[in-house]
């Protein structure tokens, strides 16, 4: 099981059915217009082919008190946070530090999503490590860490998102 985590209003929901396109047998190659989302309440489960079938256990941001509850079975972790929300900074590096720190997850990968690019006031890449002193994070986590930049609108970034999958996946 994968889990997808982040604060409200991140982008998980789009993101997972944009991936969920982009895996279609047809393999999309134009997105088309975003569809509509909701706020997740709760969990989504989403299936994902890229070789092999993946499920993806988004969990809403409101419910970020019990995520700890949903560690046990988890394969790997991807940690959205909204580039282009400054205000949000601060509460989403104290859940990275939270999950990075659980003693279920310390073998499991981690992919840290900074979604929103395609927004004139995005933080860069740059800007996004520094403030969240992603280096120092890195040296420190006992997981491996791999950061991408995506618009999940846009589809930018999508395919970093898509190859890392492919490559945590276990025969």
């Amino acid at each position: 099981m994968y889990l997808l985590l982040g604060p409200s209003r991140v982008g998980k929901t789009l993101l997972v059915k944009r991936l969920q396109k982009l895996s279609s047998r047809n393999g999309a190659k134009d997105l088309g217009e975003p569809p509509a989302t909701l706020p997740t309440v709760g969990t989504n489960l989403t299936d994902l082919s890229i070789g092999k079938k993946i499920t993806i256990r988004e969990l809403g941001g409101c419910m970020g008190p019990i995520w700890s509850s949903y560690y046990s079975d988890c394969h790997a972790v991807l940690y959205m946070i909204d580039a282009a929300n400054p205000t949000q900074i601060s509460s989403s590096c104290v859940q990275l530090l939270s999950l990075l720190s659980a003693e279920q997850l310390t073998s499991v990968p981690v992919l840290l999503i900074f979604n929103k690019i395609d927004l004139p006031c995005y933080m860069s890449l740059v800007e996004m490590k520094s403030l969240l002193r992603i280096q120092d994070i890195m040296s420190c986590a006992k997981q491996a860490i791999t950061v991408v930049e995506i618009s999940a609108r846009d589809g930018r970034g999508l395919s970093d998102v898509i190859k890392w999958l492919q490559s945590t996946l276990r025969d």
